[in-house]
Order: C-alpha cells, then sequence, then structure tokens
C-alpha cells in the first residue's frame, strides 16, 4: 500500500494551516511556526505545510521560486458545497475558477489561490 503525504512550503505555517482548516475544517495535528500537519475528521493526513528554510530540505530552501511551479494541490471532497461555503467566508479570498463541472472529469470543481500562491482545486467527489 502506498498513502503519499504532501508536503509544500510555506511563508507563515500558522497562517496558512488557519487557511486550509478555515476551508476545509480539518485539524492541525502538529503545531509550531515550522511544520504542521492537517488532518481529517478520520485522522487521516491531508496536507503537511513547512516553512521555508528549516531543517536544511534540500527543496524547501529558496522561498523565492514560483508557488506551485508544476503543482496543483488537487483534493477531492465528498462535501464538495460546503467547503464552497468555508470559502466565501475566508477573507482576501483569491478565486481561480467558480465552481463548475470539468467536462474531462465530469465532477464539479473550483479552484483557488492559497496564501502562498497555490493553485487549489477541490473537486467533487461523487
Amino acid at each position: 500500500m502506498v498513502i503519499p503525504e504532501f508536503v509544500i512550503g510555506v511563508k507563515d505555517v500558522r497562517a496558512s494551516a488557519t487557511w486550509y482548516q478555515q476551508l476545509l475544517r480539518c485539524e492541525a495535528a502538529h503545531g509550531g511556526d515550522t511544520f504542521e500537519i492537517l488532518k481529517d475528521e478520520k485522522g487521516t493526513v491531508i496536507l503537511c505545510l513547512h516553512k521555508w528554510g528549516p531543517h536544511g530540505h534540500p527543496t524547501l530552501t529558496d522561498p523565492a521560486i514560483t508557488p506551485g511551479n508544476g503543482l496543483i494541490v488537487f483534493l477531492r471532497v465528498s462535501n464538495f458545497r460546503q467547503i464552497w461555503k468555508n470559502a466565501q467566508g475566508i477573507s482576501q479570498l483569491q478565486v481561480a475558477e467558480v465552481p463548475h463541472m470539468n467536462h474531462n472529469s465530469g465532477r464539479e470543481e473550483f479552484s483557488l489561490r492559497d496564501p502562498d500562491g497555490y493553485y487549489v482545486s477541490i473537486s467533487a467527489a461523487e
């Protein structure tokens, strides 16, 4: 079995964690200024956030790179409408695409930019 856990570099771990918690209603499971683990209600890791620089990870050393270069944070969710509603409550929300039917997947989706500029696509699970 393979269970991927994604880590993205962020400028402010606490601010990014708060943004994702507001959007997804997920839980912070680690805490701190340099690293956070976000989990759903079942304890499944959704995303990890790592401050640029600390711990010497070679791919997390340069915060000047274009955020999300080659990366889409793509989340398939069972509560699509609720998450869109949650998004509406986030101050200074950057909507890249409003909810629409993706004709390739046959699913509803919308896309946002997170506080670090990552492209976040939310897709309905069913």
